[in-house]
């Protein structure tokens, strides 16, 4: 098909300038040239004889991907299984969360060129593979079925303006998706646009970030960080992304008096210095998690720069305002949030979680603000009633409870791939 060749040509033609952006972000974060031959299919990590694999991008989808991971091993105790990312923070995550595992082994997927494809199933020879939310590549999929690895699409979601795109690519589109050998979408509305895509069988199986508990060590951190500051009302932003933190911050400090403490914590980690000097640009008195410094009645900012904490954050927190949603982003998971029953509040752009975000509005567990000074006007209000606060925060607990069940449907998805593993 022309359009897969020119679809590899394209890889190929843009191979000089993927190693130029490798060693643009390397300057901030040096990790991205860690495992290089990986990132062509060239693993050193010794496959086991029986393996399955889950593949999840980056951060979010690694941690959603958590308790499908724990279940697939409790379930095929005789395996192993292969996690892979694309960033090096989702691999900081994967072995955060699973580098204890002998069971586990981690990697990079390698770039979707045709060989690259085909050494890295090669080597690995899984039984099965889980793409995690919107990871559709095409020579892998293809390269998939020719090794006859069956390969499912779990926790999918397709958004309406991605639908579009995929649209335009034609048939090509259509081949790229009848791929999958099953898919497992989130909602009914990512179910349709999928099967409009050509993915077949499709099955509403709901989102695994629902099924994500706090775990008991972060509760007991939370609290510690709450014994710490003591009295005063906090607030976390959470997941904050480029061109949020500055208007986050002069609203807070325009609107917030000095007794709030504003916990802030930056999706990636290559901009935690950035985010300090821009703090300290604001004159805002700041301690950074990383110190060991506690934050004390004097400091206005508490600076998040850890990694796997973030159930921790917001256990200690009155409300949380969640990032990535002030620009269009997109958004990122504000059911971490309602789990641990922290009233969210969530801007204009949520797309990427456009049903949970929804629910959870409906459910008077998040509410939505127009900007970020509205959302900080908002959460100082709510830090004045505690009722209110409070009945938001059982609201968010009982939404996060009632959404269960992902987990079972998409490991009965599992089941159909690989019956007899």
């Amino acid at each position: 098909m022309i359009g897969r060749w020119l679809y590899s040509a394209a890889w190929y033609v843009a191979a000089p300038l993927i190693v130029l952006r490798l060693l643009w972000r390397a300057r901030k974060q040096p990790e991205y040239l860690h495992h290089l031959g990986e990132r062509i299919g060239l693993h050193r990590l010794k496959a086991p004889a029986r393996l399955m694999w889950v593949h999840a991008v980056s951060v979010g989808e690694t941690r959603a991907a958590q308790p499908l991971v724990r279940a697939l091993l409790d379930r095929y105790p005789q395996h192993s299984l292969l996690l892979t990312q694309m960033t090096p923070t989702g691999r900081a995550t994967a072995h955060e969360l699973f580098g204890a595992d002998p069971r586990v082994c981690i990697a990079y997927l390698p770039y979707d060129t045709p060989g690259s494809v085909r050494r890295f199933l090669r080597h690995f020879r899984p039984a099965f593979g889980v793409l995690m939310e919107t990871e559709v590549w095409p020579n892998l999929l293809r390269g998939a079925r020719r090794e006859a690895v069956p390969m499912l699409l779990a926790n999918a979601r397709l958004s309406a303006r991605s639908a579009r795109g995929y649209a335009r690519l034609g048939g090509f589109a259509r081949a790229v998706f009848g791929d999958l050998a099953a898919c497992g979408a989130q909602t009914e509305a990512d179910a349709v646009r999928l099967r409009s895509m050509g993915a077949s069988p499709v099955t509403v199986t709901g989102n695994l970030k629902f099924e994500i508990s706090p775990p008991a060590a972060q509760r007991s951190a939370g609290a510690a960080f709450r014994a710490a500051i003591g009295t005063r009302p906090v607030v976390v932003a959470s997941n904050t992304r480029p061109g949020e933190e500055g208007p986050l911050l002069d609203a807070y400090a325009r609107h917030a008096s000095p007794d709030v403490l504003l916990i802030l914590v930056p999706r990636h980690p290559q901009r935690f210095d950035e985010i300090a000097q821009l703090v300290e640009q604001r004159g805002l008195s700041l301690a950074r998690r990383s110190s060991g410094r506690m934050p004390d009645a004097d400091t206005r900012v508490w600076l998040g720069d850890s990694m796997g904490e973030m159930f921790a954050y917001y256990a200690s927190a009155d409300v949380a305002i969640v990032g990535g949603s002030w620009a269009p982003l997109g958004g990122h998971n504000l059911i971490e949030a309602c789990a641990v029953g922290v009233p969210a509040l969530v801007g204009p752009h949520t797309f990427n979680f456009a049903q949970a975000a929804a629910d959870a509005i409906d459910a008077g567990a998040a509410i939505r603000c127009a900007d970020l000074d509205a959302a900080v006007r908002v959460a100082v209000d709510l830090l004045k009633d505690a009722a209110r606060r409070s009945a938001i925060g059982a609201a968010g607990q009982a939404f996060s409870e009632h959404h269960k069940g992902a987990l079972a449907a998409t490991l009965g998805l599992i089941e159909t791939l690989a019956p007899h593993q």
